[in-house]
């Protein structure tokens, strides 16, 4: 089992309704309660932005800012890993949250070349509420999903990303701009078609790599086995052929459909158009025909074996942030729950608005109070 990764100090400035804060935080589980809007899920925000990305609420950065203050925040994390400590800090400057590209990041101090440094140190996984809805929802939540879990074990996954969705813009704007130049077509599909490949692979990848942990899980445990596959054209070509050939198919692909694009105003295919496929295990069904609470538990089920899988993949155990995560869980699956978070080993941060909810971790959690702008030892 890896050695923990945890976060041993977090300080906030001008972040969401905090003005200024700095947390002493112990290894193992952290359990935050206080009233509903008291700031509990803000202070997860801030831990999910020490990973790329825009962190669990994807807010624009100018949201993340205090009302009051100078449109900029900071945050700043000492973690504590296998590779001894480190000190990152991120944010923006007053006047640059509007622009996505606006955020810094240094760790020990030096500018990073780009936020997937980060992931050198420490991996960050979460479950939110609006998450509740995944496995009914429109299937870019899914895609959404999918790949936050591959960036976790893979941390080249967002870059490719960003270059295919890139790539993608320009073909489009070719399109609806009427363009005929077979050139520029030309070189756009050539990359989306290497980019768009190996997104796909990834995908396939983790999985693959995901369905094998998952199969370790009891059968009549409290989180149901969950059955996981990808739908999409080019999932369906990665899973037979050789990558090389799967990319030229999809170059010809993308060329041969240039009029049907134009005539749509955007492209089609490719893995942009992509599903997670989920299904009960235990029941044969379908994720989204289960009830809420069977989905939740299904949920829970995959996000634990994907950490389970990150610490070995990586070697950084993830942290894990789980809001109003005691909910909608019976007794017998909080307790489940805590057990198994015990087992991974990891620092989990949990939120609800009841405190006693977590009781059963008393002497073995961080309890803390969270009261609009401050956070204390809960009596």
């Amino acid at each position: 089992m890896p050695e923990q990764t945890h976060i041993s100090k977090l300080t906030l400035t001008n972040f969401r309704n905090y003005a200024g804060l700095s947390l002493e935080l112990g290894p193992g589980a952290v359990v935050l309660s206080g009233d509903n809007g008291a700031g509990k899920t803000n202070l997860l925000e801030a831990i999910s932005l020490l990973t790329p990305g825009r962190g669990l609420r994807r807010a624009p950065y100018a949201d993340v800012a205090r009302e009051g203050g100078d449109g900029g925040f900071a945050l700043h994390a000492r973690i504590e890993g296998p590779e001894g400590q480190v000190e990152i800090g991120t944010g923006i400057a007053g006047g640059d949250g509007a622009g996505e590209g606006g955020r810094r990041v240094r760790i020990n101090g030096a500018p990073a070349k780009s936020a997937e440094d980060m992931l050198e140190w420490l991996r960050v996984v979460w479950l939110t509420p609006a998450m509740d809805g995944l496995f009914p929802g429109p299937a870019a939540d899914r895609r959404r999903f999918l790949d936050r879990l591959v960036l976790a074990i893979d941390p080249s996954h967002g870059q490719r990303a960003l270059d295919y969705e890139k790539a993608m813009r320009g073909r489009n704007r070719l399109l609806t701009e009427g363009s005929r130049d077979s050139d520029w077509f030309d070189a756009i599909e050539t990359q989306m078609a290497e980019t768009g490949v190996a997104i796909a692979a990834a995908r396939a990848e983790l999985v693959r790599l995901l369905a094998a942990m998952i199969d370790k899980l009891p059968g009549s445990g409290p989180f149901p086995q969950a059955d996981i596959s990808l739908s999409g054209e080019l999932e369906s070509e990665i899973a037979v052929a050789p990558a090389v050939d799967v990319e030229e198919w999809f170059r010809a692909a993308l060329a041969n459909g240039r009029e049907r694009d134009r005539a749509a105003g955007r492209t089609l295919d490719g893995p942009h158009r992509s599903d997670l496929v989920v299904r009960h295990r235990p029941k044969s069904m379908p994720a989204e025909l289960c009830s809420t609470g069977e989905q939740k538990a299904l949920l829970v089920g995959i996000v634990l074996s994907h950490a389970r899988l990150t610490g070995e993949m990586s070697g950084l155990t993830p942290i894990l942030l789980l809001d109003e995560i005691a909910a909608h869980l019976d007794s017998g699956r909080r307790a489940a729950l805590f057990s198994i978070l015990e087992e991974l080993n990891c620092q989990a941060f949990m939120t609800g608005t009841d405190a006693a909810l977590f009781s059963s971790l008393a002497g073995r959690a961080q309890f803390l109070t969270v009261d609009h702008g401050s956070v204390g030892p809960t009596g």
